[in-house]
């Protein structure tokens, strides 16, 4: 008895790792060489405000639908400090899209322009700074 019992929860162990689906998940996406990079910084400071809440749920995804299958993946940053932790951070929010085809990115975005501009009011008092750049190179420290 004390056999069976041990060889069903042996089964049900294997059958519940081999059942998971950890297999099935996607890779972390990661910036690759010859992708082009755009930064959208919201500067911080005494009076400017920024809805982080608004910005991940509403804004980036509107924007990410308007730049289509052209986007690899965005990324979405929370200012917390400066170069010393007295310092405060010189950006409240920063967004980063990865896109693999700048001329079809500013096609979108141009398109899109009034409907992007018409929603900064929702979640920020502040014009931000924008730097397309070309991803040149990536660099992975092997840890081990």
């Amino acid at each position: 008895m004390r056999t069976t019992i041990i060889c069903c929860l042996l089964l049900l162990a294997f059958v519940g790792t081999t059942g998971c689906k950890t297999t099935q998940l996607k890779e972390s996406p990661s910036p690759q060489k010859g992708m082009y990079k755009v930064t959208v910084l919201y500067p911080g400071g005494e009076g400017k405000t920024f809805d982080m809440d608004y910005y991940e749920k509403k804004h980036m995804p509107m924007v990410a639908g308007f730049i289509g299958n052209n986007l690899k993946f965005y990324e979405i940053e929370k200012g917390i400090g400066g170069r010393t932790p007295e310092e405060k951070a010189p950006y409240m929010a920063i967004g980063i899209f990865y896109v693999s085809d700048l001329a079809a990115y500013n096609a979108s975005i141009a398109k899109n322009r009034e409907a992007i501009v018409n929603d900064f009011s929702k979640y920020t008092n502040v014009l931000p700074v924008v730097q397309v750049s070309e991803v040149t190179k990536v660099v992975y420290r092997d840890l081990e």
